[in-house]
């Protein structure tokens, strides 16, 4: 069964979220549960066009690093399907059209459109055109069959899921048994005084940045106060664990202000 609503390999589908009640955190305000998805929609919208030059200012260009980590951890084959989820403007997916091959698929996933597009955009400019399929789609219902992918990614996205074990859950159940999760995102630093370097860093350079490369502030200061409200390390494993992943672990990057997780699903 194709992964897709429909038949078209450059459409783009959407799957609308399930209804939520009372309130979550946007950051450090806390809002209506319903009105985060369309919160986090206008940061994206803003920062879509400017994103890969900005993750290369605020990482000094190690996300590249980290991102490398992420695939050759996925140990994807030929023929392989993968879902790389808020995979954003592609640079995931088009590492992975390259080692699942023509027998392979791969499904680059985001809610939000204009994201979306800018991968779209990316990998038609790289000559990847029908190698890919586009859907927009929630996390915390995704429109695929149970049972159906090898290998499910998601980087620097879970943190603005506003249901993490509904998504998790999600994840779990269009994954094939054997296959695996990986979920590279912001986390803790582990080392001594990083914290505290990290704030700075967080809360004075990433909104100047943002206000001078990109013209919006506001979106890279949440940015900041959404990674310091996204679940540490153990946590984190733990709510994988909770979703029925086996098997789970994680390797910390750069003093652990960065995670990859792992999971099986058996």
């Amino acid at each position: 069964m194709n992964a897709r609503a429909d038949k078209h390999p450059q459409s783009l589908k959407s799957a609308e979220p399930g209804g939520h009640s009372d309130t979550t955190h946007f950051g450090y305000t806390d809002v209506p549960t319903d009105e985060k998805v369309r919160l986090v929609g206008g940061v994206f919208d803003s920062v879509a066009s400017r994103y890969d030059v900005m993750n290369d200012l605020m990482s000094f260009g190690v996300h590249r690093l980290w991102k490398r980590a992420t695939i050759d951890a996925a140990s994807v084959r030929p023929g392989h399907r993968v879902l790389d989820l808020a995979g954003g403007t592609g640079d995931l997916a088009s590492r992975f059209v390259q080692r699942v091959g023509p027998k392979g698929k791969v499904v680059l996933s985001d809610i939000n459109a204009a994201m979306l597009g800018e991968g779209r955009a990316r990998l038609e400019n790289e000559g990847k055109i029908g190698l890919v399929d586009y859907v927009q789609a929630n996390a915390e219902c995704l429109p695929f069959e149970s049972n159906y992918f090898d290998c499910i990614t998601i980087a620097f996205g879970l943190r603005n899921v506003t249901d993490k074990p509904r998504a998790l859950e999600s994840m779990y159940r269009v994954l094939k048994p054997g296959g695996r999760l990986l979920v590279l995102e912001f986390s803790k630093p582990v080392l001594p005084l990083l914290d505290k370097l990290y704030d700075a860093y967080s809360f004075t350079a990433l909104p100047l940045m943002g206000r001078i490369v990109a013209n919006d502030a506001e979106s890279y200061r949440y940015l900041a106060e959404s990674i310091r409200m996204h679940p540490d390390q153990q946590a984190l494993e733990a709510m994988m664990q909770d979703s029925g992943f086996e098997r789970t672990g994680y390797q910390n990057f750069t003093g652990g202000i960065v995670a990859l997780h792992k999971g099986f699903k058996f």
